[in-house]
């Protein structure tokens, strides 16, 4: 998902270590703006990530700031720390989840969102972490006018997916989508 040093070497599956401060100053915005207690609900992250230096950043912030235990982690990669070792886009979930959260790799953004939109229950919430440029485009266009999201949260300071800290070269925010939820327009707030 980064665009750091772009003209080098992607990272495999296109994963990049999420930074943990982002999704908790996400997570506390979004909670209190619409007074939700979420401790008892079922979360899961497809794309979890996670290695051998780093914690699953999504699974490790819900814990802290929601406090809920009940985390699905799923990821693509073998050498992820997640429990189940899959492909979400071709995954047949076994249990369903309240909140699908992740930052998915930015190509498959709009599968992940598609899916992810079928599989959550309820009015359940689907949360993404994009680019901001994820707005623009013909195509995505299209894809709005039936998927417009609940909520757009802007982080308002650049983040690094790298372990030197260099952060990106564009904007990034939580995109948030409540099922059952059909929206001519979003609201967006700055973080």
């Amino acid at each position: 998902m980064s665009s750091t040093n772009r003209g080098g070497v992607r990272e495999v599956s296109d994963y990049y270590n999420t930074p943990l401060q982002p999704i908790k100053d996400f997570l506390r915005t979004w909670t209190e703006d619409d007074n939700l207690s979420l401790a008892d609900k079922v979360f899961l992250d497809p794309c979890a990530g996670g290695d051998k230096d780093h914690a699953m950043r999504y699974p490790e912030a819900i814990k802290d700031v929601i406090h809920a235990e009940n985390i699905i982690t799923l990821d693509i990669r073998e050498d992820s720390r997640a429990e189940i070792k899959a492909d979400y886009l071709t995954y047949t979930k076994e249990q369903t989840a309240d909140i699908i959260i992740s930052n998915p790799p930015f190509s498959l953004a709009k599968e992940f969102i598609t899916k992810a939109l079928r599989d959550v229950t309820g009015n359940g919430y689907v949360i993404m972490l994009l680019r901001l440029n994820f707005l623009e485009g013909k195509a995505r266009k299209e894809f709005f006018k039936d998927n417009m999201p609940y909520r757009i949260y802007v982080h308002s300071k650049r983040m690094s997916f790298t372990d030197n800290g260099k952060t990106d070269s564009v904007a990034y925010a939580h995109f948030v989508w409540k099922r059952g939820f059909q929206l001519s327009e979003s609201k967006l707030k700055i973080i």
